[in-house]
């Protein structure tokens, strides 16, 4: 949601900036724009639509001339896509340019004092504000004015800030907001992701709320709001730069699916050692685990479906409480929780804003907090008790499938691991789990080399206007997925019901033709949702079902089959949403809509 790049050295400012904001355009926006430092003026180019637009405009950044610049893509909050409210915003004056993330909560009363002084607004937006705070409290000292201006502002926010009086430095900061440092040789960058700068440098500086950070091209300095000086540490990406690039696929999504047998290895098998999990992110103690009170898992979007999946392998295993609970919801509903409660919050970003505050609501509370998170230093990750890191690599598509895949596979491992500690789990048991969680990236890898099966079931249903899936329990969890990824990348409605929630009102919707998926991938229930197959035909539907190579049954109710390998009940969802995953993208690819960018949607939400 929103990109910032800034760029100092001894290049030319605006190609550099043009192509960090390119790796950003997964995050989601619908305009962009550069300001470059161009003597003793700062000069701004900025448009509405696709960043190529933008590149238009201004020659792919030959038009603006200058070594020092701020650079930004916008996902709209506060007034409508267009050039006007694109960022950078400009002070009255002109002497400051501002790049934004995030919202500023208190922006009218600070609009209308302002406006009471004399500043005149052109934008809607919030951040012009803040570019007109500059104005108002600048007395010759640019990092007095950042000082006074963030003591101001309500809100979460990442600001980059050009000054025209300050023509060999830039400054900026963040709060609740995602930025990095990256250093360079007699360079330096600023960004919302490591990726856009990749390519220049992979050493960065992550820097902790209200950190304000001075750069030069030959200096980095990051100072606290005392305007003391901080020493940070220095850490070095590893991430192959071809991982941020598509690498010959059509799209990004596509490459995703594909490296989730390389992801799920990467996750899994440093932490089995011997036959037995070996959790050293952790400090979980076995006498912690078992004054477990109750465990809370709260996430959005996908992460909160593994987070479903969750409930049911850890009570299952554990035969500990769990509730599930979207972030945004949590943190409003006066959770009862205290230092007894585990907290388990699932982000991939590291970033997201509303599961970042319940996380910090549920600290209030005494509970301890365990985080799952695919980025290194990210806020949520630094607020946390324990984190355990997917090792899913970079994730550009905004549609998540890998960074969805790492995180079913972490859970696993905390649930083995809690249910070994507990004694839940007989040595065979455990070494069986073990057994089958070390084969789950080969059989990823044997579905996907089937792939094409799930393509052509694509050409027959991507003129749907209305799909459902159901299952129940596990394949239930997986249906809310499968579900949440076609309509956010195919724009086709669709609905994950339990199966045995149909004839309570949903059954009323399927007619003639309605195709519904159905998956029923666990012994115990399979005959329960073939009963629900066979009262969705009854009313007409087209079935397409997802089974195990271990059940027959399927192929007497269903028009369709697609089946997976079998494993260890409790890991199904880790092939299940394979097929589920491929079916989305196909179809959206058949409708010829945008895949990686999908409409509307942003890949890093920070904002509430």
């Amino acid at each position: 949601m929103c990109g910032i790049v800034g760029y100092i050295g001894e290049n030319q400012a605006a190609p550099i900036l043009l192509d960090g904001l390119s790796k950003l355009e997964y995050r989601g926006y619908d305009s962009a724009g550069i300001a470059v430092f161009n003597d003793y003026n700062l000069e701004v180019a900025k448009a509405k639509g696709r960043l190529s637009v933008l590149a238009e405009k201004t020659d792919n950044g030959c038009g603006v001339r200058g070594s020092m610049g701020i650079g930004h893509t916008r996902w709209a909050t506060h007034g409508e896509p267009s050039d006007v409210n694109s960022h950078p915003h400009l002070s009255m004056s002109g002497r400051f340019a501002v790049v934004h993330n995030g919202i500023i909560e208190n922006y009218i009363s600070l609009k209308k004092e302002l406006s009471g002084k004399g500043f005149e607004f052109i934008s809607e937006t919030d951040t012009e504000v803040i570019a007109h705070l500059f104005e108002y409290y600048y007395n010759g000292d640019i990092m007095d004015a950042m000082i006074k201006v963030i003591n101001r502002v309500e809100g979460s926010y990442a600001l980059g800030v050009l000054c025209s009086e300050y023509p060999d430095q830039f400054i900026a900061v963040r709060k609740s907001s995602p930025m990095i440092v990256g250093l360079g040789d007699n360079e330096n960058f600023i960004a919302s992701d490591v990726t856009a700068i990749l390519k220049y440098t992979r050493d960065i500086y992550y820097l902790d709320d209200n950190e304000v950070v001075v750069l030069k091209k030959d200096s980095v300095k990051v100072f606290n709001k005392d305007k003391e000086e901080v020493i940070k540490e220095k850490f070095t990406v590893d991430w192959d730069v071809s991982a941020a690039e598509k690498g010959g696929y059509e799209h990004f999504m596509m490459k995703e699916i594909e490296e989730q047998p390389k992801a799920l290895r990467d996750t899994i098998s440093p932490r089995i050692k011997d036959g037995k999990i070996v959790l050293d992110d952790i400090s979980l103690t076995t006498k912690d685990i078992k004054n477990i009170n109750k465990i809370y898992i709260v996430a959005c979007g996908s992460a909160y479906h593994t987070g479903v999946v969750g409930k049911y392998v850890i009570e299952k295993m554990c035969r500990i409480p769990v509730e599930v609970q979207v972030a945004s919801e949590f943190r409003y509903c006066d959770p009862i929780i205290n230092n007894n409660d585990l907290v388990i919050v699932i982000s991939q970003s590291g970033e997201t804003a509303d599961t970042l505050a319940a996380l910090k609501e549920a600290k209030n509370h005494g509970a301890r907090i365990l985080s799952i998170v695919n980025v290194v230093g990210s806020a949520i990750a630094n607020a946390s008790d324990d984190v355990i890191y997917t090792w899913a690599g970079p994730e550009i598509a905004v549609a998540t499938t890998k960074a969805y895949s790492t995180q079913l596979a972490v859970i696993y491992l905390i649930a083995a691991y809690m249910a070994e500690k507990l004694g839940m789990l007989t040595s065979g048991e455990y070494a069986k789990f073990i057994e089958e969680i070390e084969s789950l990236p080969d059989k990823v890898e044997e579905i996907l080399k089937s792939k094409e099966e799930v393509q052509y079931l694509a050409s027959k249903f991507f003129n749907c206007h209305s799909i459902f899936f159901i299952g129940r329990n596990l394949d239930y969890a997986v249906s809310m997925e499968g579900s949440l990824k076609l309509k956010e990348i195919s724009y086709i409605h669709s609905e994950a019901y339990a199966a045995g929630e149909l004839k309570h009102g949903t059954i009323s919707l399927i007619e003639d033709g309605t195709l519904v998926i159905a998956l029923a991938t666990g012994q115990e229930l399979f005959d329960k949702t073939v009963s629900n197959v066979k009262e969705v035909k009854a009313r007409g539907a087209v079935v397409m079902g997802i089974t195990t190579e271990k059940h027959e049954n399927m192929e007497d109710v269903a028009d369709y089959i697609v089946k997976i390998p079998a494993t260890h009940e409790m890991l199904l969802p880790s092939l299940t949403v394979i097929p589920l995953q491929l079916f989305g993208y196909y179809v959206a690819s058949l409708k010829g809509c945008d895949i990686d960018k999908p409409r509307n949607l942003a890949k890093s939400v920070t904002v509430e």
